[in-house]
């Protein structure tokens, strides 16, 4: 059955001197598909600044803020309503060809199209080793691997918060075995695409009510591209196949692509920036 869900992104900055001038871009604004759909989206800041609405290179919608006065402190505050519908992971035809399947992934023009998600970047590159530290195993459908593999990193890593940050690599990563959603992501995709499976990262909400990993902002998953399925949804972090809990607002290569808050902005000194998400969820009325 359907659930509400109203989600509230709030983030404050606050800085030493005086900003003469700046530029934001959010993302933040879930997607619409065939499982969630808006009732209504709302956007204010703490000084007024009108907000324009732009579409990045992925096709996500932004909120867009440039303030044209001085200020030492803004703060923001996103609000969303939306209806999620009620999602089986499992409802789908089994792949009939394995090795048909594994066939596919090396053709020229399978690697074209999905060219851009099966390249290593910075944040999925993985360390030059002796031995692959994981390969698919070929009698095992892409489906299978691919759930092998969100288990394998839910083992792997330790959730732990304030150990990593958005610039850690997974070198250390690896090292380490500590970190949070953003980590386990990047991992996940890295693995898939280096077995020559189209992998995208993707940001978004997680429902925590059921007691799953996350922080207390933004959460990230991944998903697989997987011949007659589609792309799927895992969550290496909480070893799940993306439900309903899962609240997409979008998805790239790696976090650069889908970080939820970018800006650029004329200042001296220091500045402090804290964001918080909180989603709530209810049955819908029938």
């Amino acid at each position: 059955m359907p659930r509400e869900y109203s989600i509230t992104y709030t983030a404050e900055n606050t800085y030493e001197n005086w900003v003469h001038n700046a530029h934001w871009q959010f993302l933040i604004i879930p997607e619409e598909n065939a499982t969630q759909q808006y009732v209504s989206v709302g956007f204010s800041n703490s000084i007024g600044i009108p907000e324009q609405y732009s579409i990045n290179g992925y096709g996500f919608k932004t909120i867009r803020v440039h303030p044209k006065v001085k200020f030492k402190n803004i703060s923001f505050e996103a609000s969303f309503k939306l209806i999620k519908s009620e999602v089986n992971p499992f409802d789908f035809q089994p792949e009939n060809d394995i090795i048909l399947s594994f066939e596919k992934l090396q053709k020229v023009d399978f690697k074209v199209d999905f060219e851009p998600f099966l390249k290593q970047t910075y944040f999925t590159s993985l360390p030059k080793l002796k031995v692959p530290i994981y390969q698919f195993d070929k009698k095992l459908s892409l489906f299978e691997n691919a759930k092998a593999l969100n288990e394998w990193i839910f083992y792997y890593i330790h959730f732990k918060t304030g150990v990593t940050d958005v610039q850690t690599t997974l070198q250390t990563i690896m090292k380490e075995k500590q970190g949070v959603c953003q980590d386990f992501t990047h991992f996940f995709c890295a693995l898939a695409r280096n077995n020559g499976v189209p992998a995208r990262y993707v940001s978004g909400y997680l429902h925590q009510g059921s007691g799953y990993f996350g922080d207390s902002q933004m959460h990230a998953w991944a998903e697989v591209y997987i011949q007659a399925l589609g792309w799927v949804g895992f969550d290496p972090t909480n070893n799940l196949l993306a439900n309903e809990n899962h609240i997409k607002v979008a998805h790239g290569k790696d976090y650069p692509d889908c970080a939820p808050l970018k800006g650029v902005l004329y200042s001296q000194g220091k500045n402090e920036t804290s964001h918080a998400v909180k989603v709530d969820s209810r049955q819908q009325q029938q």
